[in-house]
């Protein structure tokens, strides 16, 4: 059997399952956060609205500037979310037609829970007084009209091992956020990117269980997917980042370098996340492999160790990018 066509049958398999996955890892839109219960109140009293902006405004001179980049990168990254679903539902056995499948389900009300992330991220920034807006829109038009290609295809097993991972990935970052946030006494940022990053760690798990269940199916190419995907390496979702006037993906470089200076989001934890997926979806147990996979398999167990090497050889540049997403530092 092609293995397309295997894919197609792996994915309507399990497709029944579905329903009782998205009751398990996303929350009914009636019950979950949105992103005016993190922001000033627009229809309260004028006088409280303007003291909260205030506060907003005077407690971001406090965090620095590399923080305001990485956040900016973030929220960039999260308002890029139309992309992620086209691509999403382009994928074999996703079918938004005829009704929509199960599949086409899972990626619309998933879809509907990112879309908050980058909503609250947005207003925070317009308010807070430290960033060029209409900069950072231009980059989100362009991010979005630029599209990007993460090395998937169509296919669904090389894409759950990407969501598994990327979601996992965008934890890490806006948890950290958060942690320096609060640090500088943000609480209201802080409590904000914590909420974004329990949704990311929600998602990431429910991705997760979709591979673990493909690889009861189809263990062997299965297998083949997730040594595809991690020898060609993981392509951030934002890796066609620019700014004004600058080239398709000139700008990720410099906002990678940020996020690992302020130790945001490093390559260190791109291995670490490699070893947890890695633990989760048990490697090192699977048995009854045929040759090809037996290899992939070797690989993918070597891996963390090479990378570790060549990840402390790597070093990070000290001077900060001049973005212009991002206001000069505040002289008090």
């Amino acid at each position: 059997m092609a293995l397309k066509n295997k894919r197609i049958e792996v994915m309507n398999f399990l497709e029944k399952d579905i329903d009782a996955l998205v009751e398990k890892y996303l929350i009914p839109i009636e019950k979950i956060w949105q992103p005016t219960d993190f922001l000033p109140n627009t229809e309260g009293n004028d006088e409280e609205f303007f003291e909260e902006v205030k506060e907003i405004r005077e407690l971001a001179k406090e965090l620095p500037y590399d923080f305001w980049v990485v956040l900016v990168g973030d929220m960039i990254t999260e308002e890029a979310l139309p992309t992620y679903e086209s691509w999403l539902m382009d994928v074999e056995g996703v079918d938004q037609v005829n009704g929509k499948n199960g599949w086409s389900k899972w990626v619309s009300q998933w879809t509907g829970e990112e879309n908050r992330h980058g909503d609250v991220l947005n207003k925070y920034l317009y308010l807070s007084g430290r960033v060029n807006m209409r900069e950072i829109e231009v980059t989100t038009q362009h991010l979005i009209a630029d599209g990007f290609d993460i090395g998937t295809d169509r296919d669904p097993y090389k894409n759950f091992v990407y969501t598994s991972f990327q979601e996992l990935a965008t934890y890490v970052s806006h948890n950290r956020v958060a942690k320096i946030a609060k640090d500088f006494g943000n609480k209201r940022l802080a409590k904000m990117c914590k909420i974004i990053a329990g949704d990311e760690m929600r998602h990431h798990h429910a991705y997760s269980e979709f591979v673990e269940r493909i690889f009861e199916v189809d263990p062997n190419q299965m297998m083949m997917a997730f040594h595809y995907m991690m020898k060609q390496k993981i392509t951030m979702p934002a890796h066609f980042l620019r700014e004004t006037g600058g080239k398709i993906g000139s700008a990720f470089e410099e906002f990678s370098n940020t996020a690992q200076r302020i130790g945001v989001y490093t390559s260190l934890d791109y291995i670490d996340i490699l070893e947890k997926l890695t633990k989760r979806w048990e490697i090192d147990k699977m048995t009854n492999l045929n040759d090809e996979a037996e290899k992939a398999r070797d690989y993918l167990m070597k891996l963390p160790s090479r990378m570790t090497r060549v990840a402390e050889r790597m070093k990070v540049p000290e001077n900060s990018f001049e973005f212009k997403w991002v206001q000069p530092a505040i002289i008090k």
